[in-house]
């Protein structure tokens, strides 16, 4: 959703629906035509849209930043674990750990020149980035606007900050804070956002694997499943790829360490983790308020 104080011209949406499909058919997981989707059929040489390497390039320094728990090779985890094309919502028995970055792609400067085939899976920073792009296009004609991609948004409201509540990731009812911003972005990752109980199957449609299991979207790379120490993230940084990608890597990795690599960060920001044990971490900034 684009937020303005005027109508922006029909040109603009048009662009904006186009920038969207363009992505979508470079990187969804979930079309057949998409190149994500023949990168996993077979290995190759992919070309990168100019405007596209940032989000290759962020996902090789949240690797590095996490240790490799932040990974784009998920995808065939979550696509095992039935978060797949058609939404089957069935884990088949097995599901593995996931490749190493170096085992997949042998060079991604211009063009992704992969080693094997592989499900890519952007959704730690890729909607950000659609977000930053879509912000992008609508500042061509306005100063102040928001974009707003599902609760993760980018915000340009000159000297009017906007109060953003945090939703509390028990109750989506209730928020345990508000943010204030008026320039920026602003993107939140949870474990009850795109979480489903994925019944066992043997890989051949037969319930023959257990009970049914708790799953969601922040799969651990080392082991293909869930991670479960900490249920919601909330980032602040200057841009939505930025804060999506570390709303993400806070999920593993703690924002102290985070921070001791600002050479691949590139920027500032603020935050706040609540845990799976009830526990709250967040930054000291005036414009943070938490309801404890």
């Amino acid at each position: 959703m684009v937020s303005t104080a005027d109508p922006l011209p029909r040109s603009c949406a048009e662009e904006i629906t186009a920038e969207l499909d363009r992505i979508d058919v470079m990187w969804s997981r979930f079309r057949g035509d998409s190149t994500v989707s023949e990168m996993a059929r077979q290995p190759g040489r992919y070309p990168i849209a100019e405007s596209d390497q940032a989000l290759v390039d962020w996902y090789w320094r949240l690797y590095q930043l996490t240790d490799g728990a932040v990974s784009p090779f998920v995808g065939q985890a979550l696509a095992d674990a039935g978060y797949d094309a058609s939404y089957s919502l069935r884990r088949i028995a097995g599901i593995a750990p996931c490749p190493a970055w170096s085992d997949v792609i042998e060079s991604h400067d211009g063009e992704l020149v992969t080693r094997l085939g592989a499900i890519l899976d952007v959704g730690a920073a890729g909607k950000g980035f659609a977000i930053d792009r879509v912000a992008r296009i609508v500042a061509e004609h306005t100063d102040t606007f928001i974009v707003d991609g599902s609760g993760d948004m980018v915000i340009s409201t000159g000297d009017v900050p906007v109060r953003v509540a945090l939703e509390h990731p028990a109750d989506p009812t209730k928020a345990i804070g508000v943010v204030e911003l008026a320039s920026g972005a602003i993107c939140a990752s949870a474990s009850n956002r795109r979480a489903w109980i994925a019944r066992g199957t043997d890989g051949t449609g037969h319930d023959d694997i257990g009970d049914d299991a708790h799953w969601h979207h922040i799969i651990d790379p080392k082991t293909g499943t869930p991670t479960w120490d900490v249920v919601a993230t909330w980032v602040m940084a200057p841009t939505a790829m930025l804060a999506d990608g570390l709303a993400t890597a806070l999920f593993f990795t703690p924002a102290d360490r985070l921070r001791e690599r600002p050479d691949l960060i590139g920027a500032d920001f603020e935050h706040v983790v609540v845990r799976h044990n009830g526990t709250v971490e967040y930054s000291d900034n005036p414009d943070v308020e938490l309801f404890l």
